[in-house]
């Protein structure tokens, strides 16, 4: 079979200056079609580019304008050598007269966070913690898990607890420990709106572990600083044992021991002082 041969006039048909005109009328809108997707590409591309730097810089505006999250006060900036020492009272009653009298001996106030349940149980070491200059606060009413409580259910429970401690005591508690040492932003917000202070500690004892008294003054001389609030508990068991070493090294340190409301800071967060991650509290001015 012969197949016909090509067309060898190159755009010219049987006329040949009828298929030239064709292929040059049709050849510029195609230009102009392809000229105008280039140009659409243009701003396309910009898109594109704005895109991924506004995906690449906003994890950074993202991190900016996060609320920073709310922590009680764990120590204080301070630039000379102070401290406070506290003991949690929530169950037992064995050893609050005698932390008392080790106490008063060495000239030395505490602050003493008690439960309201515990205040109703031994009023009698309630009143006498007071009349001895030792600051009585607020560990909560039953001690119970707050992360669990409405906001409602922390407000609740916390004038419960003061009512019953300024029935005692004649002083209603401007600080607040909380429960297990547990808590979050929820938690804390609330405590602050109710005008308290919320307080942890950066130097655990552990005696609350039964350590003996060697183990106790150890960690406790070891890890305090200046402006470090020390935790303790009234019904450990080496507790008394281990205080007075503690106290001796501390003032022979040179060390003032404050109770905690003399050694935080007044005033309003983020006008007159701040509290960083680690929860120190830090004066602004």
């Amino acid at each position: 079979m012969i197949r016909p041969r090509p067309h060898r006039n190159r755009g010219y048909g049987k006329d040949g200056i009828a298929m030239k005109w064709f292929r040059h009328t049709h050849d510029r809108p195609r230009k102009i079609l392809l000229l105008s997707k280039r140009w659409l590409a243009i701003p396309g591309a910009l898109l594109c580019v704005c895109a991924l730097c506004l995906v690449t810089t906003l994890p950074a505006y993202v991190t900016a304008s996060a609320p920073q999250r709310q922590l009680p006060v764990y120590c204080v900036q301070r630039d000379y050598k102070v401290c406070s020492l506290t003991f949690d009272a929530a169950w037992g009653n064995e050893d609050t007269q005698e932390l008392i009298d080790i106490l008063d001996q060495y000239n030395v106030k505490a602050t003493f966070f008690v439960v309201g349940d515990w205040v109703e149980k031994y009023p009698e070491s309630v009143k006498a913690l007071s009349d001895a200059g030792h600051e009585v606060m607020s560990h909560s009413n039953h001690h119970d898990h707050f992360n669990t409580l409405s906001a409602q259910e922390i407000i609740d429970d916390l004038n419960a607890c003061n009512d019953k401690i300024e029935a005692v005591t004649g002083v209603r508690p401007t600080l607040f420990r909380p429960p297990y040492g547990e808590y979050d932003d929820h938690v804390i917000s609330t405590v602050r709106g109710m005008g308290i202070q919320p307080i942890q500690w950066d130097v655990d004892s552990l005696d609350w572990k039964d350590y003996d008294a060697a183990t106790i003054t150890q960690r406790v001389t070891e890890k305090v600083g200046p402006g470090s609030i020390v935790l303790f508990h009234n019904a450990a068991l080496h507790t008394p044992e281990a205080l007075p070493g503690i106290l001796e090294y501390l003032l022979g340190q040179g060390y003032s021991i404050v109770p905690v409301s003399q050694l935080v800071l007044s005033g309003e967060e983020g006008t007159d002082y701040t509290i960083d991650h680690t929860g120190r509290q830090c004066p602004l001015s």
